[in-house]
């Protein structure tokens, strides 16, 4: 890949060119930087403010010239692509990969064998001329619909029902999960699940991970790490690969869903795993990394057939969005009554949460409690206002009974990976000088600031991504919790039964063979800048 780093870099030059926006903006401004500036009223130093100049256009920098003002992006990435034609070369994406997302500007160059990507597609939410996207998956939806050999599942996460809406005139917010189910079936969608059911799931085994290493019985460091976001790990086995054994080894709700349907669900249904097409909708691009990491085959191993996948295809809400508008599925006649298929859809308000920055920790720490204490958390467990919020960082502690011991457990909830930097830097350093005692037990990271609410994958809202949009998002996600009964994942009456029917236990054998991966050190791609 070395050997085509400089032409992936370059601009994108076909014969004839047709006059775009960005060829002009070239011509008029000597190469598109003080004429871009002129000609499009962009004015101030950095995106967030009040223009669209960021810092990176009058910096030295190490980047090459072509390439300085615009984020990289690698012609085999699986989850974000560039329309040079579109590129307006304004630094957007360069902004909040650099600053909000700290991967952009913190390696070396020349590259080694990778274009730096964490794939959490914030780019795509900044880019003002749609030059940058997700990568366009749903031909592949479309082509399998259409084979009468497969059975087309889609599995939901829970941000797509509260961003969906949006591309279709509502209020940021607004819940249209009833809909999104109708839209799916009218697409063509033989099953579809909800993917809250293992977001609990998740939980269950998370949780349950949690209280192994606190109590010792489990031989791993403090403190974990969740793991549900692929930004966020992948960031990590880049920049902080010597602590990826923090980590959870759990998988996220999509990591365990495929496996899921292409087993238990497969099993119940007298299906043929290698004729079901699963399909994630999510509010992520990152995910579409994830489900094509080479480990994320468990249902392969497990089956011992390679071919089969734990999931197949992910597209995002956008792309939920265009493929029901180019269907021309009638958006006002859907009902919003519909419902999910059973067997892998019910879930508690611990799964709903999943998708606001702190939803995973309070999630966690509910079943947490429960595990610990075989009693279920008093009332403040269900509203941890401290974890809650648009804040970077956030703290929180609690008491709890570990080993006949009041032990103080205490957590972090972290959003936006350059937040993540000050975090690990600390984590890192607590190591290094061999502290007894973790600074924190658990640490919840989420690559996205606002969490999968506002990931790569939801309806663009304003430029930059606006504050009051993802409190609204957020909003709508707790509300959905405070209106159940059902508030426990460990309490989920379809968790509580596919344990007894083909699971065993939470981190049981066929558990960690199927719900649980390994990661990997990926520092060895970059050179990361050493910090002054």
């Amino acid at each position: 890949m070395t050997q085509n780093i400089d032409v992936v870099l370059s601009d994108t030059k076909p014969t004839l060119p047709p006059l775009s926006r960005r060829n002009f903006l070239q011509l008029a401004g000597l190469a598109g930087t003080a004429g871009a500036a002129a000609l499009t009223g962009c004015h101030g130093k950095t995106a967030g403010g009040t223009g669209w100049m960021p810092d990176q256009y009058n910096d030295a920098g190490t980047f090459p010239v072509h390439s300085r003002g615009r984020v990289p992006i690698d012609v085999i990435n699986p989850s974000i692509c560039r329309d040079d034609r579109k590129c307006i070369l304004c630094g957007q994406c360069a902004d909040v990969c650099n600053n909000a997302e700290a991967v952009m500007g913190h390696y070396e160059l020349p590259l080694i064998n990778d274009i730096p990507c964490v794939h959490c597609g914030q780019c795509t939410l900044w880019c003002p001329s749609g030059a940058i996207t997700e990568v366009d998956d749903t031909d592949k939806v479309q082509s399998a619909i259409d084979n009468p050999d497969l059975t087309v599942i889609a599995h939901t996460a829970p941000s797509t029902r509260i961003g969906l809406g949006e591309e279709f005139g509502l209020p940021p917010g607004t819940n249209v999960e009833g809909k999104q189910v109708a839209a799916l079936k009218a697409l063509g969608f033989d099953t579809v699940f909800d993917t809250n059911f293992t977001a609990d799931l998740t939980i269950t085994e998370e949780a349950t991970e949690l209280v192994h290493r606190i109590t010792g019985e489990k031989k791993a460091p403090l403190p974990q790490f969740t793991s549900c976001c692929p930004g966020w790990v992948k960031f990590c086995e880049y920049f902080y690969a010597d602590l990826i054994a923090n980590l959870s080894s759990a998988k996220s709700p999509i990591g365990m869903i495929g496996p899921m349907i292409k087993t238990y669900y497969a099993e119940k249904a007298k299906l043929d795993p290698k004729k079901i097409v699963v399909v994630g909708v999510m509010p992520c691009t990152a995910k579409k990394y994830e489900a094509a990491r080479p480990e994320m085959n468990s249902v392969g191993r497990y089956l011992k057939d390679p071919s089969i996948r734990d999931n197949d295809v992910i597209i995002t809400t956008r792309e939920l969005a265009r493929f029901i508008k180019k269907r021309n599925v009638d958006w006002e006649k859907l009902d919003p009554k519909t419902l999910y298929d059973k067997l892998l859809s019910a879930y508690s308000g611990g799964g709903a949460i999943f998708g606001a920055t702190g939803g995973v920790m309070e999630a966690a720490v509910r079943s947490a409690y429960f595990y610990i204490t075989k009693q279920n958390p008093p009332k403040e467990f269900l509203n941890m206002q401290p974890i809650r919020g648009l804040n970077g960082v956030k703290e929180d502690k609690f008491k709890l009974p570990v080993a006949g011991k009041e032990t103080e457990v205490r957590i972090a909830v972290v959003t936006g990976l350059a937040n993540a930097h000050v975090v690990l830097d600390q984590v890192r350093e607590d190591v290094k000088s061999g502290t007894k005692e973790p600074r924190w037990h658990f640490i919840e990271f989420m690559a996205c600031p606002g969490g999968c609410i506002a990931g790569g994958g939801q309806p663009k809202t304003s430029l930059p991504p606006s504050d009051s949009v993802r409190k609204a998002r957020t909003g709508a996600i707790y509300s959905i919790d405070e209106r159940m009964t059902l508030r426990l994942c460990h309490e989920n009456p379809e968790i509580v039964a596919i344990y007894k029917d083909f699971l065993g236990e939470p981190c049981s054998e066929k558990s960690e063979e199927l719900l649980h991966t390994t990661y990997f050190d990926k520092s060895n791609l970059l050179v990361a800048k050493k910090k002054a």
